[in-house]
């Protein structure tokens, strides 16, 4: 049935407004054109029965008994007997009529005259079966517009269920855009139709735009690292060969930090053209995360709960967690005591890996909208390229796992939580 705001149902909504508008709208035009067709033909019979009965008691009349059942003896000649407004009219234009309906269930039509004596001569006809038939319209009118109603709106709600699925359509296919696949598409094409068509085509040439850009990028990332990796290797050589000094420590120093940096750039591009394969094999989770820590250089205290074992590439996971320590490392050691010491806790249970520091926290844009590469966040997190965490997450999603960045609720400190699948 879908939700009740959803288009589909503001359009019946729509139709069903419009249909009880028209069918009003008719209502009270038919309804006055019959009372006032009903109120003339009224006034018209009452007034040949008046002429008839004045004829018939002059002598001058065919000897009918009446006119369309009005009997010479229903003639009223006291005002006392007649309606105040009718008396007043008729004294006043020589002759009137008038609806009365004061009796509820015998409604009347009068017709008055002047007489040539200054006396008022009237009589009276039952309306009540005028008013029956009005009725009984009335009733019928809003029956049946009750029963055009009730297959006017499902059927609109029927039909507009194309435009809503199709429009459904759409905006699934943009959300699938807006979680990255790009290769996601509506179906239209690039011919021109309705508003919908039109909205389509829209969102498949914005995805067909982004895609090739996105491409362009991968394809720049991958060959700038590429180039670079040539001479980096000459600069690897020459920097070894150097004398032993400060200068050389320096240049030596840089030359690992653009070496690195080459290296992310071009997991990074293998990871945007879908190259990497997980090699999926059972491993002891706690074992592993501890030679990845270790591995690092990096102080941090690492706590396995139990004996837990994940199914996982374990090269992989060594990049998810080197990468989580080092960025939390980077960013989470805190001052105290007028030394410098780490806080980075490494959480190992089972099937989850949790890395935490107690610096300032992974800032806002982060976790609104995960890494983004080049891209360190907040002044007070320190130095880096931005790369570490987007590879990491590269990583997890490559091996099935979800990484997640939270701030800790006691201190604010950063936490990144791995869950591999199963």
């Amino acid at each position: 049935m879908g939700s009740w705001r959803s288009l589909r149902w503001k359009i019946a909504l729509l139709v069903a407004v419009a249909c009880c508008s028209i069918a009003f709208t008719v209502g009270v035009l038919v309804h006055g054109s019959t009372y006032d067709r009903s109120m003339n033909d009224g006034a018209a019979k009452a007034y040949t029965a008046l002429d008839g009965a004045l004829a018939t008691e002059r002598g001058s009349g065919d000897g009918a008994d009446g006119v369309d059942g009005v009997d010479v003896a229903h003639v009223v000649y006291n005002p006392e007997e007649m309606p105040a407004e009718l008396v007043r009219k008729a004294r006043e234009d020589g002759q009137a009529d008038l609806y009365d309906e004061s009796r509820r269930y015998s409604p009347r039509m009068w017709a008055a005259q002047r007489l040539d004596d200054g006396a008022l001569a009237a009589v009276s006809l039952d309306m009540t079966p005028d008013q029956l038939s009005r009725r009984a319209l009335d009733r019928n009118m809003w029956k049946y517009s009750l029963a055009t109603l009730a297959v006017i709106v499902p059927l609109s709600a029927v039909a507009a269920e194309l435009p809503n699925r199709r429009l459904r359509r759409v905006a699934r296919t943009a959300r699938r855009i807006a979680s990255g696949d790009l290769a996601a598409r509506t179906g239209v094409g690039r011919r021109t139709g309705d508003e919908i068509t039109e909205i389509s085509a829209s969102v498949d040439t914005m995805a067909d735009s982004l895609q090739d850009r996105l491409l362009n990028e991968q394809r720049f990332t991958a060959d700038v690292a590429h180039e670079l990796r040539t001479p980096l290797m000459g600069l690897v050589t020459s920097a070894g060969l150097l004398p032993e000094g400060e200068a050389t420590e320096l240049v030596r120093d840089r030359v690992r930090v653009l070496r690195t940096l080459v290296e992310d750039l071009l997991e990074i591009s293998r990871l945007d053209a879908d190259a990497e394969q997980a090699d999926i094999r059972p491993v002891p989770l706690g074992e592993v995360v501890a030679e990845s820590v270790a591995r690092t250089g990096l102080v941090a205290r690492v706590t396995v709960s139990g004996k837990p074992v994940a199914a996982t590439d374990p090269r992989r996971l060594d990049r998810i967690v080197a990468n989580l320590v080092t960025n939390a490392h980077r960013h989470g050691a805190e001052q105290g005591h007028g030394q410098e010491r780490a806080t980075v806790e490494v959480t190992v249970g089972d099937g989850v890996v949790v890395v935490r520091d107690h610096g300032p926290g992974f800032p806002e844009s982060l976790l609104a909208d995960g890494p983004r590469r080049f891209r360190t966040g907040a002044a007070e997190r320190g130095r880096g390229h931005g790369l570490g965490l987007t590879i990491a997450l590269g990583q997890a999603q490559v091996i099935g796992a979800t990484l997640t960045f939270a701030n800790a609720a006691d201190d604010g400190g950063a936490v990144a939580t791995l869950r591999l699948p199963g």
